[in-house]
C-alpha cells in the first residue's frame, strides 16, 4: 500500500513542532511513521512517549535532549530515544528543521505526556 505524504495535512501541536502524520493506523500497531517541523529559534516542551522513537534529520540544525544526554544533530543524523525518557528538540539554526519520527510501538496520543 502507498502512503503518500500530504502536506496540506500539516498540524501543530501544543509541543511547537508541526506534524504530518504519514503512517499511523490500527492496521499497523508496531511503527508509526511521521515527518515533524520545528521552527528556527523553537524548543520543543520536555515530553514522553510510551513508544521508542527515533529522530532521523532530513534538514536544518538542531541540538536533542534525551534524558541527561545533549547532541547538536543535522541532515543524515538519527536519535534513538528510549520509551518514556524525558526528550525535546532545539532549532538551533536559521532554517526550518525537519526531520522523521519513527514509533514502535506505533504513536498513539494517550502515549504522549508533557513533562517539567
Amino acid at each position: 500500500m502507498k502512503y503518500p505524504t500530504n502536506p496540506a495535512k500539516e498540524f501543530h501541536t501544543s509541543e511547537q513542532c508541526h506534524i504530518i502524520e504519514v503512517i499511523n493506523q490500527p492496521d499497523h500497531p508496531d511503527v508509526s511513521l511521521a515527518q515533524a517541523r520545528v521552527e528556527p529559534g523553537v524548543t520543543t516542551r520536555w515530553h514522553t512517549v510510551e513508544a521508542r522513537e527515533i529522530y532521523y534529520i532530513l534538514s536544518g540544525k538542531g541540538r536533542a535532549e534525551v534524558g541527561e544526554a545533549t547532541w547538536d544533530v543535522g541532515p543524515g543524523d538519527a536519535v534513538s530515544i528510549p520509551p518514556q525518557v524525558r526528550q525535546r528538540i532545539t532549532n538551533t539554526g536559521p532554517q526550518d528543521l525537519v526531520f522523521l519520527c519513527v514509533c514502535t510501538p506505533r504513536f498513539t496520543p494517550e502515549g504522549y505526556r508533557e513533562v517539567g
